[in-house]
């Protein structure tokens, strides 16, 4: 193994940690991705990484993680020193090695006109060799401070800024609603693209590191916002951003339409053998309504529950096969890339607009949707104005309608109650230093933010915690934000 390597890229080409077989991995949970990697193939694809002066794969990811150095000591077998520069800005590398679309990757500098380095394999494969060696252990503070943190939510956010606040001396307790911890890495996420072992062995590293959890409380019902902040001395609120968006059109009402999330929610607590699901694909024609990661999982989650069949339609059109002009590196590309859950089976739609549901027989269950093509008219920030109807009352037969559309906002209204601020997009309003209207009560992740990716809520959670740190403490030694301007293009 050559331990120079500014020509790797001309030796070796790209060639990620692959997936299972779709004919095999649709039958089961089990994670899609291969179980296993060969060290010798991740370390050629860390010679791949070049020593290009500018790493802008940095700039491209949402909290700046150290790419080029973890990249070189794989290629040197230093994978304990990997483990360490990848655990410097990610609390939780498994968490985006295994989900994380990248946004990296495109911006990497040989995905100017070649391949990119395989970025988020090589992270996926260190912490890999992390949980396999035993490096991975708890680590208590040696002191206390005295202060006390509640943590509401325990999703990425929640999950980061407590382990962070727990490190820098605070008593932190994490308070979660649901009966499970991790948020939506345990709830909302399908175990086939990201099995809850990963989760329960961080929470167990966690709680020896000192952190307490609550599981079934719902700061608002259960206790209120004021109690919470007589007890403790700061409250950060990463309660996520499930406000669902809808479709309102006529039929809306019928039965067999549901939101995407419920539906994957209640197949996870069914696979974690809490139940059986409630909204079941067998034998169905299933309609999903969405062409992002939720409908993609909803795709998948149906193919696996024995759907009849499976369509997946986006209002948007169908995105070029090649970057437009206007669309250069290193932004995220907006190229067509056929999903993990297409790969196993499904129809992809473009450009239709659902305009009503239909119930043929009067059962008051769902038959079918009509919709329209439509052409769209974009404004400067290339988001959709104006459209065109190209074709009207095109009809899709389906038995199930799961929509997957996003989401706009936090479920806050509990804390409004009481005093707190939203912004006009429904997350919670929040100063430079991620607090909110209320003295002490910080906002973080999609509640401060919107719906994004598993990144930008490590970073947050991370962010937040030093911002809490500063507030009870006066100075923080916590890491300041690696987070850069070069954001995602959904950010």
């Amino acid at each position: 193994m050559d331990e120079n390597h500014p020509d790797g890229f001309l030796r070796h080409s790209r060639e990620p940690i692959g997936k299972r077989d779709p004919h095999e991995r649709i039958g089961d949970y089990r994670e899609i991705y291969a179980p296993s990697w060969r060290e010798e193939h991740l370390r050629q694809q860390g010679e791949r990484c070049m020593d290009c002066g500018v790493p802008t794969c940095m700039g491209g990811c949402p909290i700046g993680n150290l790419i080029p150095e973890w990249n070189d000591l794989v290629v040197r077998g230093r994978w304990r020193e990997a483990l360490a520069r990848l655990h410097a800005t990610n609390n939780f590398p498994e968490f985006t090695g295994y989900t994380c679309p990248a946004p990296c990757e495109p911006a990497c500098t040989l995905a100017y006109n070649a391949d990119a380095v395989a970025i988020k394999s090589l992270e996926r494969a260190i912490v890999d060799r992390g949980w396999e060696m035993g490096w991975i252990r708890p680590e208590p503070p040696l002191r206390r401070t005295g202060k006390r943190v509640a943590v509401v939510g325990s999703g990425p956010a929640g999950l980061a800024c407590a382990q962070q606040l727990n490190r820098a001396g605070h008593r932190v307790t994490v308070f979660e609603r649901d009966e499970a911890l991790g948020g939506l890495m345990t709830l909302g996420i399908p175990d086939f693209k990201f099995a809850k072992h990963q989760v329960e062995r961080r929470l167990d590293q966690l709680r020896k590191e000192g952190i307490e959890f609550r599981t079934g409380v719902e700061i608002g019902p259960a206790m209120s916002l004021a109690q919470l902040r007589e007890r403790f001395d700061a409250v950060c609120l990463a309660i996520g951003a499930q406000q669902h968006r809808d479709v309102t059109v006529p039929g809306r009402e019928l039965a067999g339409i549901h939101y995407g999330m419920p539906y994957l929610t209640a197949e996870n607590r069914h696979q974690a053998g809490r139940g059986n699901p409630t909204i079941d694909a067998h034998g169905k024609r299933v309609v999903v309504l969405g062409g992002g990661d939720t409908g993609a999982d909803c795709v998948a989650t149906a193919h696996r529950q024995g759907a009849l069949d499976v369509a997946q339609i986006s209002v948007r059109e169908q995105p070029p096969p090649t970057r437009p002009t206007d669309n250069p590196w290193p932004w995220q590309p907006r190229i067509y890339e056929q999903t993990y859950a297409l790969e196993e089976g499904g129809r992809a739609l473009f450009a239709l607009n659902v305009t009503a549901f239909v119930d043929d027989d009067g059962d008051g269950v769902v038959d079918a949707l009509i919709t329209e093509r439509v052409k769209w008219t974009l404004d400067a920030q290339g988001r959709r104005k104006d459209k065109t109807v190209l074709e009207e009352d095109i009809r899709i037969p389906a038995d199930l309608v799961l929509i997957a559309i996003g989401f706009q906002g936090a479920q806050a209204q509990a804390f409004v109650d009481q005093g707190l601020k939203l912004d006009d997009n429904g997350t919670l309003a929040a100063d430079e230093t991620m607090m909110t209207n209320l003295d002490g009560v910080f906002a973080s992740g999609d509640a401060r933010r919107g719906a994004s990716l598993v990144v930008w809520a490590i970073g947050e959670g991370r962010d937040v915690a030093r911002h809490i740190d500063i507030y009870l403490m006066g100075e923080s030694q916590l890491p300041p934000s690696l987070q850069t301007l070069t954001s995602p293009t959904d950010d």
